[in-house]
């Protein structure tokens, strides 16, 4: 990623969907499937018109659109945690059901860097009906294709074995995208829209690389190059039905020039087809599954391995992504349990105080800027790290604008259960770890979002070494404070904390009383020995 979403939804994206839409209504046999929702929630919430979403609706009634995977993002398969894959999973089911009543049935998992068992568990249990990939190490995959392996049962949980088993495609080497070298030009074929440009679609309507337009003279050496290059793969799968995948990265932003070369390949070669060989159409993910499963034929089952790490030639395992931008991966994984902290606190909140002064609609608005942050950043160009540094911060940005509304929100909570907002004072700060004053109390609140109960330290920044803490009942709680690593001018202070599951203790921090002050801690500086 080198670009904002909103510089793409700019420069091409939009136009991906206004454009497409468009065309499916010019041709009833023309299709196209959507992926990734964050863009196409973007295009329905401001760009797309009423007549533009009842055509949406149609097309999606007649199987000619058709939504696949559906979550928020294409999440990375190596780095993510399974709760932030379910996240964005249903982050992006809820609005598809929300909006058009259904739920995706297939997987097209086919840019991440590598394929992890967990996904198709995860898809399984999701409802998917077969799950497709494609990033695995150049190897395995070519012996896979020499022995027509491509397609096999997936059983990724060695418990749940054959109970969340899914059917599994592999792509061929060729990938999800279009072979674009044409024997009989110079120039490149299949992508006609050309490659998008940046900050501002072209005026004119002219991109770069267009590829050579189909016309009467070059039609029928277009039709071989594409036949050929179908019965290429055929040769790899074990039924006579090749998923042939037409597009690439950013295109179809000027659908009209795409599909109007399209039809003429497609009518072309069904009208010789004796002489090629085969029939070609337009079709979606749950066609060409269909077609396959029609066949009956028993698969090969693979047990819970991984494809990981994914190799594309020899001594280039991609793995560096695992420790890349490590400030980055930190951030979402603390805002993801940061959402969990504040989604489970207030729906205690809501459940234990239903006429509670707070706006529940607000709430659902902070609680949701952070369910998108997190959701967005498990890109398989995002918490990787393979965004360019801009792309990056803006992850950064909007990861930390979320937890600050979920801070805020959790700690209005708090103050509002125990009455805090008196005589027109109103709470609108959060606390942070460096936010200690000098010889004033200072009072904290632990919450266990967990279900079980827990035993550990919290650390809060106080002014001086001499400090007492209590807790809500007053009794005196084991503390220890020592110099700050952080400040030479304030002190860390490290409180034992007992709390039970999904609760909440609050906490007292007064300057020493003499009796019942924290322990202070010392550290040994050990020394090089002389070994001589």
């Amino acid at each position: 990623y080198f670009f904002f979403f909103q510089e793409s939804m700019h420069a091409y994206a939009a136009n991906v969907y206004t454009t497409v839409i468009e065309e499916l209504m010019k041709g009833k046999q023309r299709k196209f499937i959507a992926v990734e929702q964050e863009f196409f929630r973007l295009w329905w919430d401001v760009v797309a018109t009423d007549a533009q979403k009842q055509q949406v609706h149609q097309l999606l009634q007649e199987g000619r659109l058709e939504f696949v995977i559906g979550g928020q993002v294409m999440h990375d398969e190596a780095v993510t945690l399974i709760d932030d894959q379910i996240l964005q999973l249903t982050e992006g089911h809820g609005f598809l059901y929300e909006t058009f009543g259904f739920r995706p049935q297939f997987s097209w998992h086919v840019d991440p860097f590598g394929a992890s068992a967990t996904t198709p568990t995860l898809f399984a249990l999701a409802g998917f009906n077969a799950h497709l990939i494609s990033r695995i190490d150049y190897d395995l995959k070519a012996d896979m294709q020499k022995n027509k392996k491509l397609q096999f049962v997936w059983q990724g949980s060695p418990s749940l074995s054959e109970r969340q088993e899914i059917f599994t495609h592999v792509m061929d080497q060729y990938s999800y995208c279009t072979p674009s070298q044409l024997p009989f030009s110079n120039r490149s074929g299949f992508f006609w829209n050309g490659f998008a440009t940046f900050p501002d679609p072209p005026k004119d309507g002219v991109y770069p690389n267009m590829s050579l337009p189909v016309t009467d003279a070059n039609l029928h050496l277009y039709a071989q190059t594409m036949v050929a290059n179908i019965k290429e793969r055929a040769v790899w799968f074990r039924t006579g039905d090749v998923l042939w995948p037409w597009g690439c990265d950013k295109q179809f932003f000027n659908a009209s020039v795409q599909y109007s070369n399209m039809d003429l390949l497609v009518d072309y070669i069904n009208k010789h087809s004796a002489e090629f060989g085969v029939t070609v159409q337009y079709a979606t993910v749950s066609d060409y599954f269909q077609a396959v499963y029609s066949r009956n034929l028993t698969w090969e089952i693979r047990d819970s391995q991984d494809f990981l790490p994914y190799s594309t030639e020899p001594f280039q395992a991609w793995t560096g992504f695992y420790t890349s931008r490590s400030t980055l991966k930190g951030i979402a994984r603390r805002a993801s349990s940061l959402l969990y902290a504040g989604e489970s606190f207030f729906t205690q909140y809501v459940r234990k105080h239903p006429e509670g002064s707070i706006c529940k609609c607000k709430a659902l608005k902070q609680l949701q800027s952070l369910r998108w942050a997190v959701s967005e950043v498990q890109h398989h160009d995002g918490i990787t790290g393979t965004e360019s540094p801009k792309v990056k911060d803006m992850y950064m940005n909007n990861l930390m604008y979320g937890m600050f509304n979920v801070k805020k929100l959790m700690a209005s909570i708090i103050f509002d259960i125990n009455n805090a907002k008196k005589n027109g004072e109103v709470y609108s700060s959060v606390y942070t770890k460096g936010s200690g004053k000098p010889d004033v109390d200072q009072y904290v609140v632990v919450y266990n979002p967990l279900a079980w109960n827990i035993t550990t330290f919290v650390t809060v920044t106080v002014s001086n070494e001499a400090m007492s803490v209590y807790d809500e009942l007053g009794r005196s709680v084991p503390a220890q404070v020592q110099s700050s690593v952080e400040s030479q001018s304030t002190y860390d202070l490290y409180i034992l904390v007992a709390i039970s599951g999904l609760s909440y203790r609050k906490y007292s921090i007064k300057p020493l009383d003499g009796e019942h002050s924290a322990f202070i801690g010392s550290s040994v500086k050990y020394k090089r020995r002389d070994l001589t």
